[in-house]
C-alpha cells in the first residue's frame, strides 16, 4: 500500500516540477521559490513513505500485530490516500491560477496541504512506535519467564 501511495504522490511532485519549468520559461521566477517549498515538503514525504515500507517490514515480523492495531495503521494509510486527492486539487488550483493574482494564494494552499502530508505521516509513525512499545511490554521477559 505504501508504494502505491508513494507513486501517487510522485505523480503530483512531477506535476509541480512541470509547473516550475513553465513558470521559469514564462518569466514567473518570483513564484518558483514559493512553489519549491511545496515541492520539497512533498519530496520529503515521498522519501519517508518509501523508506518506511522497508523499515517497518522487520517490525511486523518481530511482533504480533493485533487486528485492531493493524486496522489503525491501515486507517492512517487510507488517510494518506485522501490527502493525495487534496494535493491533486491544490495543484489543479495552482495551474488554474497561473498568470493571475491568485497564484500566490494557490501556492500557499499547496504548501499547507504538502505540510499536512508530512504531519499525517509523523502521526502514523508515532502510532507505530506506540504499538511497538505496547507489544514489547506484552512479551515475556527473562525476569517474568524465570
Amino acid at each position: 500500500m505504501r508504494e502505491t501511495i508513494a507513486k501517487r504522490y510522485e505523480e503530483h511532485w512531477q506535476r509541480i516540477s512541470a509547473i516550475q519549468r513553465d513558470l521559469i520559461s514564462e518569466g514567473g521566477l518570483i513564484y518558483v521559490d514559493d512553489l519549491e517549498g511545496a515541492a520539497v515538503k512533498l519530496r520529503q514525504f515521498i522519501d519517508r513513505i518509501r523508506t518506511a515500507s522497508y523499515g517497518y517490514a522487520g517490525f511486523f515480523d518481530a511482533i504480533k500485530v493485533k487486528e485492531g492495531e493493524l486496522a489503525a495503521i491501515y486507517q492512517y494509510d487510507l488517510n494518506l490516500m485522501t490527502l493525495a486527492e487534496e494535493v491533486g486539487r491544490a495543484i489543479d488550483n495552482v495551474e488554474a491560477a497561473l498568470g493571475t493574482d491568485g497564484l500566490k494564494t494557490a501556492i500557499r494552499s499547496l504548501t499547507k496541504v504538502s505540510q499536512d502530508c508530512v504531519d499525517a505521516f509523523d502521526r502514523r509513525a508515532e502510532v507505530i512506535k506506540e504499538l511497538s512499545n505496547g507489544s514489547e511490554s506484552d512479551q515475556p521477559t527473562a525476569d517474568k519467564a524465570g
